[in-house]
């Protein structure tokens, strides 16, 4: 009895030491719900400071991949293991890991964030995909959705975690390594299937034969939303630096001659333009100018390899000729890659 009595009192000095005074504990639980809040305007603030880090030092990006494998493992463990529990500490132990994983999230996703809108195109259809993205960096600092929505839902975090890694995957690999865009967005997604698939299902489940069936039309709906919104995809760390319209091309310099606000009159039918691409840190990829009017593909030009490195720009150039009906409306030079991937645009307007 002497024994038990002294483990007792030693357990309950345990308690006293990790339990804060009752005054702390019950200003925490009256303002829960607003120390979350304020602690997510913190993050966002956090998240400010990131971008402009991201915007600045693209090699940062040699970390993304601690980042990535991490956030799987935690999110695995949360829910294989944590959210299979109750208990108090089991509560914690959900907090911690959620904690971690929003920091994680924050940290990469407000980093990738200004190195995809620096390669947007506004007023095309590449807004769709920083809007999603951006969304996706705000959710992460929204401790409470987070928490109490995002987490607890399986199938949610599983789609969570897999457009995350796509983005992060296809903007590490042209930068780091110097590959396509139309390579990086394929990898990219086959990590996006990865991460998907084993967060999407619990493992005692993929033993069943029947589970593959729901884990392969999964993996096919990725994949299909993937190559789906492949135009809607900026190609980062590509950029369209500078578009001129003139009436002739100096070839030597790279440059337009008889510069040109509008399109020429009858007598000049003949349009060029000279484009200055900017691909940093070695990438290679292939580039296309696309020549349309109202809409319409007047003349698309072969694909051009640009390596990257200039920091003004792999400057190209092409040129249309319009024929006798094209007289009014839009003139528009749009820059892609060979997989069709939006680079920049830019237009003059067609005068009778």
């Amino acid at each position: 009895m002497p024994n038990g009595h002294v483990e007792s009192d030693a357990q309950d000095a345990g308690r006293r030491w990790w339990t804060p005074p009752a005054r702390v504990r019950a200003f925490v639980a009256r303002h829960e719900t607003l120390l979350w809040w304020l602690h997510s305007l913190y993050v966002l603030g956090l998240g400010a400071l990131v971008m402009w880090l991201g915007a600045r030092h693209y090699a940062w990006l040699r970390f993304s991949a601690f980042y990535l494998v991490f956030i799987w493992i935690s999110s695995l463990f949360l829910a294989e293991v944590v959210n299979r529990r109750d208990g108090v500490w089991w509560s914690r132990a959900r907090l911690a890991v959620n904690y971690v994983n929003k920091n994680c999230y924050q940290q990469l996703l407000f980093f990738i964030l200004p190195i995809y809108a620096g390669s947007t195109t506004f007023r095309s259809g590449n807004v769709i995909f920083i809007i999603v993205l951006g969304l996706s960096a705000v959710l992460s600092t929204l401790d409470i959705v987070y928490d109490r929505v995002l987490s607890v839902r399986r199938n949610l975090a599983a789609w969570f975690f897999a457009f995350n890694v796509f983005a992060v995957v296809n903007l590490a690999l042209p930068v780091l390594f110097g590959l396509s865009n139309a390579y990086a967005f394929r990898v990219a997604a086959v990590a996006a299937v990865g991460g998907f698939v084993t967060l999407a299902w619990r493992m005692s489940r993929l033993r069943r034969g029947t589970t593959w069936v729901w884990v392969a039309g999964g993996a096919l709906a990725v994949l299909l939303v993937a190559e789906a919104a492949r135009p809607f995809v900026p190609p980062a760390p590509l950029c369209l630096l500078a578009t001129e319209f003139g009436s002739g091309i100096d070839r030597r310099r790279f440059r337009v001659t008889g510069a040109m606000p509008s399109a020429p009159d009858a007598a000049r039918r003949r349009v060029f333009a000279s484009t200055a691409v900017r691909a940093p840190l070695g990438l290679r990829d292939r580039v296309e100018l696309r020549w349309y009017l109202d809409g319409r593909l007047l003349w698309a030009s072969s694909a051009h390899e640009v390596v990257g490195g200039r920091t003004d720009g792999f400057r190209l150039w092409s040129a249309v000729t319009l024929g006798p009906a094209d007289t009014s409306g839009s003139l528009r030079l749009d820059v892609c890659t060979a997989a069709g991937q939006l680079i920049g645009r830019a237009a003059i307007e067609l005068h009778p």
